[in-house]
């Protein structure tokens, strides 16, 4: 592996496991690129460098020579595990950079983090880039969504090398400058957040299918495969039906059926359902996600309630246009999961100051990505028409959508209930949109109990004004300059 301390590369990568060796050989692949590389341990830069002469990788076994080997404006994008092997990477590289230099981390960082190092790195003359990479092992080599946070400044040098390695969707570059500071990764985290519930959503869809609607793995494919085809089409839908007609090779059963039923996440689900409930913002789907796959992880606690539930309802007889009513309900429940992690988006937004175009998240997210679909081309268009959309399900054609799918919709949830068949994503969407189609809610009692035992107060609807009640007095009602929240 040669050493050079020439400055030759315009970019270079620090971390070279497969989603950083993947996402240096896409910057090697395209014009105008000179990639520098760097791994903490030299044999997995040898392994790339040997395996790919192709790339002319500039190569480095010590970090001053990577850094060396970078031109100025330097510009070196980390992908490393997130967490302190970030944070030490990211130290090394600000004590050899210069003003004006550029770090990005293009790791799954927790969007408060990267807030805290970029205001630590700026305060040392360098940019720090938040950046959210989606699309996985494939997507990295062959062009992903790609969600840049960070100064304007910094952008201007970045940009252009970022623009040459995303994935294209009718003709554009599935990149955006997403907001300054922490946007990048807090885009990205309400990305994996809306992932969790379109896997959620597909997977009781599969449930339903084979335990209600009688139908075998393969014959389940055939259902998403035709799926694929109209408006649900998408990445996941696809690989979905994949999935479904693989056998296994071992055992000559369906492969989806010798797989263990224990899902696990890595965080950034979480992390979404935590920072709604921070700026209040319902992302019940997405919760209702993270918390079935939980729910799957304690086979301890399924077996002990199966030891005592004693009876289980009996499948409900459905006819042949039940697979319709399922398309229908997953349609919905989609709809109502991306407008809760939009609406997260706003509120973040709006919390951390950043001025965030909905329509080119929406564009940046229809290639390269796990969520890509053509179902966002109506977000698109959604917020194109309406900047200042209040939500999703507001817009003339999700309201129709969802409207045209809504008896289906509740004959899908009644149907699961009624066959003891757990359905909580479409089950939590569905509350969700009857909540928005309320005209009044029984919220009002709950501030009434609020005020009762906590003096919390309320407000009326009938005059302006807050007020508590003297519940252990006479009752009588004053006017309060307390809040009702």
């Amino acid at each position: 592996m040669a050493e050079t301390s020439e400055a030759t590369a315009n970019i270079g990568v620090v971390g070279l496991a497969v989603m950083g060796s993947n996402l240096a050989r896409n910057l090697a692949s395209r014009e105008g690129n000179t990639v520098a590389v760097y791994n903490r341990s030299p044999e997995r830069t040898k392994l790339l460098t040997d395996e790919h002469p192709e790339a002319g990788f500039v190569a480095s076994e010590k970090i001053e020579d990577f850094v060396a080997s970078l031109t100025k404006p330097r510009t070196a994008i980390i992908m490393v595990q997130a967490g302190k092997g970030t944070d030490a990477v990211i130290s090394q590289l600000a004590d050899l950079f210069d003003e004006g230099d550029i770090i990005v981390d293009g790791g799954n960082a927790l969007f408060t983090d990267t807030i805290r190092r970029e205001e630590a790195i700026t305060a040392r003359g360098i940019h720090f880039v938040g950046t959210g990479i989606s699309g996985g092992e494939e997507g990295a080599l062959k062009g992903p969504s790609i969600m840049p946070g960070g100064s304007n400044e910094s952008y201007v040098t970045l940009g252009p090398i970022l623009e040459s390695i995303a994935a294209i969707a009718e003709g554009e570059p599935c990149v955006t400058h997403v907001g300054t500071g922490g946007a990048g990764h807090f885009v990205k985290m309400i990305h994996n957040g809306i992932e969790y519930a379109d896997m959620q959503l597909i997977a009781e869809s599969y449930d339903l299918l084979t335990k209600i609607g009688g139908l075998s793995p393969a014959g389940a494919a055939d259902v998403f495969t035709e799926w694929n085809s109209g408006d649900l089409e998408s990445y996941l839908i696809e690989i979905t039906a994949e999935v479904l007609k693989q056998v296994d090779a071992k055992t000559g059963k369906p492969f989806v059926d010798i797989v263990l039923d224990q899902a696990g996440s890595k965080g950034t689900g979480v992390w979404t359902v935590q920072n709604a409930l921070d700026l209040g913002v319902p992302v019940g789907g997405i919760a209702e996600a993270v918390f079935a796959r939980a729910v799957s992880s304690h086979p301890e606690q399924r077996e002990a309630a199966q030891a005592v539930i004693t009876s289980r309802p009996t499948p409900v007889e459905v006819g042949e246009s039940f697979s319709d009513d399922v398309n229908a309900a997953l349609y919905a429940s989609k709809v109502v999961a991306y407008a809760q992690g939009f609406d997260a988006i706003i509120a973040g937004a709006e919390k951390y100051g950043w001025e965030i175009n909905k329509g080119n998240i929406a564009k940046i997210w229809r290639g390269g990505c796990i969520i890509r679909a053509q179902f966002l081309n109506r977000i698109v268009e959604a917020y194109d028409n309406n900047p200042e959309l209040k939500t999703l399900l507001a817009d003339p054609y999700f309201a129709s959508a969802v409207a045209n799918g809504e008896a289906a919709w509740r004959r899908i949830v009644s149907t699961a209930a009624l066959s003891g068949i757990p359905v909580p994503g479409f089950s939590s969407a569905l509350s969700y949109y009857d909540s928005l189609a309320s005209k009044r809610l029984p919220a009002s009692l709950v501030q009434a109990q609020r005020d009762f035992f906590g003096a919390h107060t309320y407000k009326r609807v009938d005059r302006e004004g807050t007020f508590h009640t003297l519940w252990s007095g006479d009752r009588s009602e004053i006017e309060s300059e307390g809040s009702s929240h």
